[in-house]
């Protein structure tokens, strides 16, 4: 049995958690951002309290207070499981072995922190996960362990994750672990010729334009979804789009035109062919294509501007 020191949040979190607790191990806290007014519980959040563990939430992990609190050098691996926040060097390499970090993509490719969306916004058909130690630079740490997956032509930024990434993700990362307690870990240091790094995608990356061609439109409409949504314009009002599929070849329509709209979802026109979305967010709500256009009366024949 080791110490464990877990750093996450979310299901991705708490099935590492059940995955340590399952090989024996003890866990000296676990440490997450600080609860939001009027969030949804946190899985993990709810695990740790039911197993009666040590519970830290702080909004900044980078005081001489944190460090206290989080105790880092009572704990033999520290590991990190989704993390969004900074978490200091100081505590990163407190514990006896160090730290292990989770990444969802074949580092030194695609480091930051929407990695999935990029990998898929960018027609990327390999992708995986690594295990690293995490250093004081960006994802830029000596590696553990990588496993590779595939990433399906339809997939999304969602559905490539809960269908491929989590379940890998989650056994890896309680692989590296006993890897590194066991002393068999041989961390391998990037190459850095080799990296990639992109900034968070925001709704700046995520406009459509409907004069591109239908690939490319594709990949940013799933590497968009469920976060932020690839959108464009129909009047005042900005429309997202999820659930992308190539439909037809060119048409003859305008790009940006709508050419059919049934409860299959909504085809539009771009550069080179249509898109079929079977799901739009408009009005402040997510809802089938069909159903979403009727509320802001989008019909067959109309044409969306770009973002």
């Amino acid at each position: 049995m080791a110490k464990i020191l877990l750093f996450g949040q979310a299901p991705f979190g708490k099935s590492v958690l059940d995955g340590l607790l399952d090989n024996g191990h003890e866990i000296t806290a676990v440490c997450m951002p600080a609860a939001r007014e009027g969030g949804r519980p946190d899985p993990l959040a709810e695990r740790a309290a039911e197993a009666g563990l040590r519970l830290v939430r702080r909004k900044s992990y980078k005081t001489d207070e944190a460090f206290r609190e989080v105790d880092p050098e009572a704990a033999d691996v520290g590991v990190l499981a989704f993390v969004t926040q900074i978490i200091p060097l100081g505590i990163l390499d407190g514990p006896r072995l160090a730290s292990v970090c989770f990444h969802p993509s074949l580092l030194p490719a695609y480091r930051g922190g929407t990695a999935l969306a990029w990998q898929l916004i960018n027609g990327e058909t390999r992708g995986g996960v690594t295990l690293f130690r995490p250093d004081d630079g960006i994802d830029a740490g000596p590696i553990y362990l990588q496993r590779e997956l595939e990433i399906g032509p339809d997939e999304s930024a969602g559905s490539y994750y809960y269908a491929g990434v989590f379940d890998v993700g989650v056994a890896a990362t309680v692989e590296a672990v006993e890897m590194v307690l066991a002393g068999t870990a041989e961390p391998a240091v990037q190459d850095e010729s080799k990296a990639t790094h992109d900034p968070l995608c925001r709704d700046e990356h995520a406009g459509i334009d409907w004069n591109r061609p239908v690939a490319t439109l594709h990949n940013l409409v799933r590497g968009c979804d469920p976060s932020p949504g690839a959108h464009a314009r129909h009047g005042d009002e900005t429309v997202r789009f999820y659930g992308s599929r190539r439909a037809a070849t060119d048409t003859g329509a305008q790009p940006g035109t709508v050419v059919g709209l049934s409860e299959e979802g909504i085809e539009i026109a771009a550069a080179d062919g249509t898109l079929r979305f079977a799901k739009m967010a408009a009005a402040g709500k997510k809802a089938p294509a069909h159903e979403a256009a009727a509320t802001i009366g989008l019909r067959e024949g109309d044409r969306l501007e770009g973002a």
